[in-house]
Parts: structure tokens; C-alpha cells; sequence
């Protein structure tokens, strides 16, 4: 009891006798004008311009609404993977209840050695699916989605993933932004987590895609610097995509794709009322495993084969250069910068460093918690979701940490070893080209 009440008023002397601003600039800078500014201030002010728009917005959605339902456009529906079968039905229950209802449907089977191909027999001769491919020798997600694209018919194609699930509205919403601006190509939908009870992982990753995906893309679209159309769900004039090659090789297959649309000069919105429910890992290992691909991705396509954004050509867009380097600096960069502040904040101050971390650790939980009241502002589902709000204690821990160790790994093996052409996420034959062909 002696001990921890030694540690309390540690605590407590840390925040009377220590906290001035000089000792918070010193010691916490990285909080204060690093993830401060990025990860809640703007949180903050897209919700607030998100509250005091709401009226011209919704008389906005009504009229493209209205346009869209006049046209009622044929829409490709596309699921491609491999060994999805078993979840081909929770998807398919969830676009025979679309309020939205003039669309087909593709399946492409990347290789299955499982029963995928059995099931997909059955619901093509059922009517619930119009084309079911099978490529019988595995040539990774690209192919497969391009595969499917020489085959759709709709003016825009819906790119969705097998284990997915979405709300009544969700086509529907994701097709509004194309009818409020004729220049917007790619629509990116809002991206939830459908099996957040299965773990404390999965809960973890719940709360984080409400803040990172809900909230933050809500903040980089009205900024103009969305820049990340989410391969789970995302929606694109189909002309466009094939004028553009379609999907490229690799990890990152929706940041590269949105990267593509963005230098041809074309606009990518985000739709925070589509709403896709997915599964995602439920154990660290295999999180872990998933955040070090994406990691990598960020280095082969936004470093190297998109750097050319950040450079003054005769495309050269502000905005585009403005997107590419938030998510090269504040994903990248400052993770770097990030190691560096830990290590010399752990030299400089070995003796008081646990009470450091205690206050910094209570500084982050009192912003998560604002940042969670605005979540509940905009969510669609935020009595469901409410109860997330008791993880925000390891909030910080996760997204500080955890996450952040994943990206410095997945950053610096791709950096230096180019590891992202030996995963296996890809074929090895497919990577061989990519790397030969620099993509």
C-alpha cells in the first residue's frame, strides 16, 4: 500500500509541481505538436463543420438522390478471393436488402482449394450471383479484380470483399457522391468491424476504424486529401478504371488504385453513410502480420512509385502532393521521429520516467475521450457502439504502440530489403513481374 501510494503522489507532485508549460513542451512535445494537432484537433473540426453543414448537405444528397434514382444506373457488384465461399452468403443476404436494386453481380475465384467453387455453382444456378469466374491457377487479388472488371457491364463497379456485409443503404450512399460532382471517379465507403466480440483484438480494431476511418476520413475528404479508398468497399466509374489498367500488383491495392485516379486528375470522395461491416483478425499475431503489409505498401507505392505526386510536373496538383505527404510524414516519417522521442525521453529521464508515462498516458485517455464523444456524434449505430468506450483506457497503448511498432518494422523492411515481393499475400510469380516491372 506504501508503495502505491508513493506512486500516486508521484503523479500528483508530477502534475502540481511539474506542470508548466516549459516541462510539458519538453517532455510531451510529440503529444502536443505532432498527434495533437493531426490525430484530435482535426477530428474536432470535422465534426464541428460536419454538424453545421448538415442542412445544404442534405439538400445536396436529395437532389443527386433524386438524379440517381431517375438514371437508376446498372451497377457491377464485385467480390473477388480466394477460399471465400463460406461467406459469400452473409454477403449476398445483405445486397438482396439494398434499397438500391439494379445491379449484378461477379464473383472471382482466385485459385479456392476449398469448396468455393461448389457454392458458387449453387448460387449461380439459384440466380443470386449473374457471372461466377474461376481462375484455376492463382494469380493474386490484382488479377482476379481485373479479371472481373473485363466482364462488367454496370457504368460503376462496387469493389467489395467477400467476408463483408452491408447496411440497406449502403449502394445507394455510395453512389451519391458521383451525382453531386460529375469529376468524382472513386467513392470510398465507411468500413466497420462486424466481429468486434470475438476478442479483445477485434474490440481494439473496432474502436480504432471508428476513429481512423469514420472520423478520419470524414476529416481528410473535407480537406480535399482523401487519399485511401478502402479495398473492402469502395465504388468507381467502371470506364474510368479500365482507362487507368485497372489494379496494379502488390499490397496496397486500394491506396494505389486511389493514388492512380488522383494524378489522372479525377476527384475521390468519401461516403461516411455507406456503411461495410467486416471481419478482421482476432488474434495480435495475425493482426500484427496484416498491419506489417499495409505498412510496406505505404513505402512501394506512395514513396516509390508514386513519388513523382510530390514533384512539379505538368500534372503537378497541390492537393494531391498535400494528400501523398500526409500519409508519408504522419504515417512514416514521424514514426521515426516518434523512436527518437521515446529513446531520448528514456536517457534524459530514467529516474521520474514511469510518472512520465502515467501522465502522458492520463493526457492521451482525456483526448481519446473527447474524441470518442465526437465518434458518437456522427455514428449511425452509436448506442451498439457506446460500449467501446471502456477500451479507450488501452487506447493509447494500442494505437501508440502496438501499431506503431507494426508500422516501424513493415516501414524499415521495405525501405531497405523490399520485403513486400516475397510475402505470400501475393503469388511469387506475380511479384516477380511487379518488381521487374517497378510496380
Amino acid at each position: 500500500m506504501d508503495y502505491i501510494f508513493g506512486i500516486i503522489d508521484g503523479i500528483i507532485a508530477c502534475f502540481t509541481a511539474n506542470l508548466s508549460w516549459d516541462y510539458l513542451v519538453t517532455t510531451y512535445w510529440f503529444l502536443i505538436f505532432v498527434e495533437f494537432p493531426r490525430y484530435y484537433l482535426t477530428d474536432l473540426i470535422a465534426v464541428a463543420k460536419y454538424g453545421m453543414t448538415w442542412k445544404s448537405r442534405r439538400k445536396n444528397e436529395e437532389i443527386a438522390r433524386r438524379a440517381l434514382f431517375t438514371e437508376m444506373p446498372l451497377v457491377t457488384i464485385m467480390a473477388p478471393g480466394k477460399n471465400e465461399g463460406r461467406n459469400l452468403y452473409h454477403l449476398l443476404e445483405s445486397l438482396n436488402e439494398q434499397t438500391y436494386k439494379n445491379f449484378e453481380i461477379i464473383i472471382v475465384d482466385d485459385g479456392s482449394d476449398d469448396a468455393t467453387p461448389f457454392i458458387c455453382a449453387d448460387l449461380q444456378r439459384a440466380g443470386l450471383i449473374k457471372h461466377y469466374f474461376r481462375m484455376t491457377d492463382r494469380g493474386g487479388k490484382a488479377s482476379a479484380a481485373n479479371y472481373g472488371l473485363e466482364h462488367a457491364k454496370g457504368k460503376y463497379l462496387v469493389h467489395i470483399d467477400a467476408d463483408s456485409s452491408l447496411d440497406r443503404t449502403a449502394i445507394e450512399e455510395i453512389l451519391l457522391p458521383f451525382y453531386m460532382d460529375r469529376d468524382v471517379r472513386g467513392v470510398g465507403g465507411c468500413i466497420k468491424v462486424r466481429n468486434a466480440d470475438d476478442s479483445m483484438c477485434a474490440s481494439m480494431q473496432a474502436l480504432e476504424y471508428l476513429r481512423t476511418i469514420q472520423i478520419g476520413r470524414m476529416a481528410t475528404d473535407m480537406m480535399g486529401i482523401f487519399h485511401i479508398i478502402s479495398g473492402a468497399f469502395g465504388a468507381f466509374e467502371t470506364e474510368t478504371l479500365r482507362q487507368l489498367g485497372g489494379w496494379d500488383i502488390g499490397p496496397g491495392l486500394d491506396g494505389d488504385l486511389t493514388q492512380k485516379i488522383r494524378k489522372a486528375g479525377y476527384k475521390v470522395r468519401f461516403a461516411n453513410k455507406a456503411i461495410c461491416l467486416t471481419s478482421v483478425p482476432v488474434k495480435w499475431s495475425k493482426l500484427f502480420v496484416q498491419r506489417l503489409r499495409w505498412s510496406k505498401s505505404l513505402i512501394r507505392f506512395r514513396v516509390r512509385k508514386h513519388f513523382d505526386i510530390l514533384m512539379p510536373n505538368r500534372n503537378f496538383s497541390f492537393s494531391n502532393m498535400i494528400s501523398n505527404l500526409d500519409c508519408i510524414v504522419f504515417d512514416s516519417v514521424f514514426n521515426f521521429v516518434w523512436l527518437f522521442y521515446i529513446i531520448t525521453l528514456f536517457l534524459s529521464n530514467a529516474d521520474r520516467i514511469f510518472d512520465i508515462i502515467i501522465v502522458g498516458w492520463l493526457i492521451r485517455l482525456c483526448f481519446s475521450i473527447i474524441s470518442f464523444a465526437t465518434m458518437q456524434m456522427v455514428s449511425e449505430r452509436s448506442r451498439q457502439e457506446r460500449r467501446l468506450g471502456a477500451l479507450l483506457i488501452f487506447h493509447s497503448i494500442y494505437m501508440g504502440y502496438f501499431l506503431r511498432i507494426a508500422r516501424l518494422l513493415g516501414h524499415t523492411r521495405e525501405l531497405f530489403f523490399y520485403s513486400s515481393y516475397r510475402d505470400k499475400w501475393n503469388p511469387e510469380k506475380t511479384s516477380t513481374v511487379a518488381m521487374a516491372e517497378g510496380l
